[in-house]
């Protein structure tokens, strides 16, 4: 069986992705319980983090030993990589060595020409791009606390970033339809945007984006690498913010998600994360989960969904 890569959540089909929420649900189980699972006993993944991490590393690294394996941390400066060796000779090199690689990075295009060189499974741990690892995770929140998010109307409020992105792709893959609350200029991805077509609206009020909704999510107005952006960003997105009050004009069962860190007093209101409806502590959680459901997923073959 060829080797399978997971950069995107289009690089699963839905039944895939359906599977592996199941899963990280079935093994959040089996640690609750304190049953041992270690199917990848002797099989080591490469983690390499371009940018800084918590629920990254601590995930990845966690899902590693639990599932009887290890993870190396690499980061540009303690490799040949930080030196100008070229990614696709890095990732031949590498590939011969561990059994898996995660790569947390700047540009999406360091996922894809490692990924064309590399003969082990490679997982996009956040690029500029997209955050599929972390969306994932979002799902199975979802799912364990309100069911199938199928049909459900979610509002993502905010900058048209990586995690907004990856939340269009999440619309075509689990079925849902989604509203975008941005300011102008800051909207996401043009090419996934057609691509979900009318399973995604583009608006710029908050409120009439939340209207209604089941799911409410947002995240740091400037990400790593906006730091020079960041004043500018703060008064032009100030009327974006999700408050209890904005959450309000959601639907009754409304939660609410942030992948976090949180930026307190500016995304979200100070209260916001101790708000009933929020999950976002569910959420960081189960990113150690549902990874560990595509870390057996995509090394151990026969295990697919």
């Amino acid at each position: 069986m060829s080797v399978r890569h997971f950069l995107s959540l289009m690089d699963c089909t839905p039944q895939e992705l359906s599977g592996l929420v199941r899963r990280g649900i079935e093994l959040k189980d089996l640690r609750k319980r304190g049953v041992p699972f270690e199917p990848l006993k002797s099989r080591v993944l490469g983690m390499i983090f371009e940018k800084a991490s918590t629920r990254t590393r601590l995930s990845f690294e966690a899902g590693m030993i639990q599932l009887g394996g290890q993870a190396i941390f690499l980061s540009p400066r303690d490799t040949q990589l930080g030196r100008g060796e070229p990614i696709s000779d890095s990732a031949i090199v590498m590939s011969r060595m561990l059994d898996a690689v995660m790569i947390r990075t700047f540009a999406h295009a360091t996922l894809t020409e490692f990924a064309a060189h590399s003969s082990v499974p490679l997982i996009n741990g956040l690029s500029d791009d997209l955050h599929p690892c972390q969306v994932l995770a979002d799902m199975q929140t979802f799912q364990e606390h309100r069911g199938n998010i199928a049909g459900k109307t979610v509002a993502w409020i905010g900058d048209g970033n990586n995690m907004c992105n990856t939340y269009m792709e999440a619309a075509i893959q689990f079925d849902f339809q989604l509203r975008i609350a941005c300011p102008q200029g800051y909207e996401p991805d043009a090419g996934l945007l057609a691509r979900a077509a009318d399973r995604v609206q583009l608006l710029r009020d908050p409120r009439e984006a939340v209207a209604g909704a089941h799911l409410v999510s947002t995240d740091v107005w400037a990400s790593m690498g906006q730091e020079d952006e960041a004043a500018a960003r703060l008064e032009l997105f100030r009327p974006y913010q999700v408050n209890p009050t904005l959450l309000d004009a959601a639907a009754e069962d409304v939660v609410f998600m942030h992948c976090l860190p949180a930026h307190r007093g500016e995304e979200i209101s100070h209260d916001l994360l101790d708000d009933p409806r929020s999950l976002a502590w569910d959420q960081a959680e189960n990113r150690l989960h549902v990874q560990k459901a595509l870390l057996e997923f995509l090394m151990l073959p026969n295990s697919r969904p």
